[in-house]
């Protein structure tokens, strides 16, 4: 095989991708400010935090879902040199948005007392009322960010939201600092004051990109908004009809991630703490891969765009292999760095020992997490997203959660045993996607 015809696009793909990590990586450094500092106050705090936002991570996951439908449309229309198509998507995926976000916070206000009735601590679940309740608002920024967001990934400009989410976090810590701790003229809000710093964060982080995109002239064209006629029905349904399968993958991912916190929290406060301390070190270096599945969605819209289906595949290719790279590195990295890592997060024993288990299952399934949200976001490329979803489903709830149910049982292995159940599904999802993605690709050029 000739490899250089892949390698050869290596740069392409981090030119594009690299802001889109930075900045998704920031999201998760928001829970990452929040766990190192609410950490310190004790694990019942910091499993509060994880527990909270096992719901919030959950409203996320169909929020964002819905919002990914914008940057498919927006790179198909740029590679087809269409503005005004274009401008339509960006204006009906806003509006999307917006509404997702208030309907997302009505959501979880609702669902707050499922927390009682999940078989965990009470005094965690008395510390994450409050927590989440709070979060909640902040869907309402979040989601009118991630309109913008998509917009200006779609036309491969992505370094703008790098910048808002990047300062964002810095307001967070900030915050942060000022809320959980009491410091100066601020309460001392303990967890509620994680909360607010993220609030604040989000709200500052919209007002942001707004600002910076209004300025550039790439984005002028697409800002001219129209009357009530400019508003049409069809534009929702197209970006209905791929966000919300987009949603449900995202959900099922999600949703098994959340039900190993849940599990987690049967097992008591110490493996609930070493949890999320794992899935934390592990969001970080998944943000990766999410950077290049979008680079993914991007490139292979333009493609589409353009008509030209062999190099669409072989761009495809070029990410896949790239990603399978770089996650093989974090697995090395996991594995050698699996008693060094936890301690900066609590100073308890227990835990410790228990996330570094925990980190030597994450070590493995970094390259099928990584594989299997590149070729989704090929996939997305090709606004192909109904056969993927159900493929998400059996992977995870079909295959994977009822592996990790039973080894994550006390009388089983554990902690351990629940994140065994994560690595099987995430393969059996990197096996099948990639599967439909040769299918779809070659079956495109042949009909040339």
């Amino acid at each position: 095989m000739n490899f250089s015809k892949y390698t050869k696009e290596f740069s392409t793909n981090l030119s594009i991708a690299y802001p889109i990590m930075l900045g998704q990586l920031g999201h998760i450094l928001v829970a990452l400010a929040d766990n190192l500092m609410v950490g310190q106050l004790g694990a019942p705090q910091l499993a509060a935090v994880s527990l909270g936002n096992s719901l919030v991570f959950i409203a996320l996951s169909l929020g964002i879902g819905f919002s990914f439908a914008i940057t498919p449309l927006i790179a198909e229309a740029d590679g087809a040199g269409d503005i005004e198509k274009g401008r339509l998507h960006f204006h009906h995926g806003i509006i999307m948005c917006a509404v997702n976000g208030v309907l997302l916070f009505v959501l979880l206000l609702f669902a707050k007392p499922i927390l009682y009735h999940l078989n965990q601590p009470e005094e965690v679940v008395e510390l994450a009322i409050p927590y989440l309740e709070i979060v909640a608002l902040s869907m309402i920024p979040l989601m009118t960010f991630q309109a913008f967001k998509q917009f200006a990934d779609g036309l491969s400009q992505t370094r703008h939201a790098m910048y808002a989410t990047l300062l964002a976090n810095v307001v967070n810590v900030v915050f942060n600092y000022f809320l959980i701790y009491g410091i100066w003229l601020f309460p001392r809000l303990e967890v509620e004051g994680a909360a607010y710093g993220t609030l604040i964060s989000r709200f500052f982080m919209l007002i942001l990109i707004i600002y910076m995109l209004k300025r550039k002239e790439k984005f002028k064209p697409y800002f001219h908004w129209g009357s009530k006629d400019h508003i049409k029905l069809s534009e929702f349904k197209d970006l209905i009809r791929l966000g919300f399968p987009t949603a449900l993958q995202m959900l099922f991912e999600v949703a098994i991630f959340t039900a190993a916190i849940f599990l987690s929290g049967i097992l008591g406060t110490n493996a609930q703490a070493a949890n999320q301390i794992a899935l934390n070190l592990a969001s970080m270096t998944f943000m990766i891969a999410v950077g290049l599945g979008v680079t993914a969605t991007i490139r292979v819209g333009n493609q589409k765009g353009k008509g030209d289906f062999p190099n669409l595949r072989r761009i495809a290719f070029s990410i896949f292999l790239q990603v399978f790279l770089i996650e093989a590195v974090f697995a090395v990295g996991f594995i050698l760095l699996k008693d060094v890592l936890p301690p900066f997060y609590i100073d308890n024993q227990e835990v410790i020992f228990l996330s570094a288990q925990l980190l030597i299952v994450a070590a493995l399934f970094q390259l099928s997490d990584g594989i299997q949200v590149t070729i989704l976001g090929a996939l997305r490329g090709l606004q192909d997203v109904n056969i993927p979803t159900g493929i998400c489903f059996i992977a995870y709830w079909v295959i994977g959660f009822p592996i990790s149910w039973y080894l994550g049982k006390g009388d089983q292995m554990g902690s351990q045993g629940i994140w065994i159940g994560l690595l099987a599904g995430l393969t059996a999802s990197a096996i099948m996607l990639y599967f439909r993605f040769n299918y779809l690709s070659k079956k495109l050029i042949k009909q040339q």
